[in-house]
């Protein structure tokens, strides 16, 4: 493990982290994830307005730090947490747009499906298919089943274009393949994790249905995202107890 710390991105040191960090997109989101689930939450780092925290939930450390936008960001944030910072475990909780599904479904991406090319740099003999870490996986289901929560697992589409110029076209031949949702992370949070040996997960609320155009306003996401982070927070619990 490199002491390459801190980074150009993320000014602190690995007892800064814990070893699970939760991502949303929104910096704004980190901060009031930690100010309204973590107990003791202490800001680890803002460089660029990336804000991170490291607290405890029901007493068990976690961390919260945003990935930004769009996989380059999500590349570098979390690339860095692997390896420089020794966390294991990112879990990616944030929102996407549904292919079939309703505004508020919670979406476990199983994999991640991708139009980016940021697998080319490692140059691989092949195509290599983003996937979730199991064990987070298979805790996130059971923590589900535990507190009666309904989630869906299944593929989602990561991709580098937000507008795209024939939109339908583009979400019929990805719902005819069954893939349930798009965002814009998972496939380099799980291209990072795998290459680091450590683990990620993506874990997502439909905020907008990309068939018939409905969604949540910006005002109510923060309040329509709470049941998807307290199950993401009671799972990090579940795992600790695993240990």
């Amino acid at each position: 493990m490199s002491n390459n710390y801190p980074t150009p991105h993320i000014n602190a040191t690995p007892e800064d982290f814990a070893k699970t960090v939760l991502m949303p997109g929104d910096p704004l989101r980190s901060k009031f994830i930690a100010e309204n689930y973590l107990e003791n939450a202490k800001l680890v780092n803002n460089v660029r307005g990336i804000q991170g925290y490291t607290g405890t939930y029901k007493g068990v450390p976690v961390s919260v730090m945003a990935s930004g936008m769009g996989m380059p960001s999500m590349g570098v944030y979390s690339y860095e947490l692997f390896n420089f910072f020794e966390v294991d475990n990112i879990i990616r909780i944030g929102s996407a747009g549904g292919m079939g599904l309703p505004v508020s479904t919670i979406v476990a991406a199983q994999g991640a499906c991708t139009t980016s090319s940021f697998a080319s740099h490692h140059e691989l003999p092949g195509v290599f298919a983003p996937i979730a870490d199991f064990g987070l996986l298979s805790a996130l289901v059971e923590t589900a089943k535990e507190k009666g929560v309904d989630v869906k697992v299944g593929n989602v589409v990561s991709s580098d274009v937000f507008y795209k110029d024939d939109h339908m076209g583009y979400v019929a031949k990805w719902q005819k393949m069954g893939v349930l949702a798009e965002e814009m992370e998972a496939a380099a949070l799980y291209l990072n994790a795998a290459r680091a040996g450590k683990k990620g997960l993506c874990v997502c609320t439909i905020t907008d249905d990309m068939i018939t155009g409905e969604g949540i306003s910006s005002m109510d996401r923060q309040t329509k995202l709470d049941e998807m982070i307290t199950l993401v927070l009671d799972t990090v619990v579940n795992i600790s107890k695993q240990k």
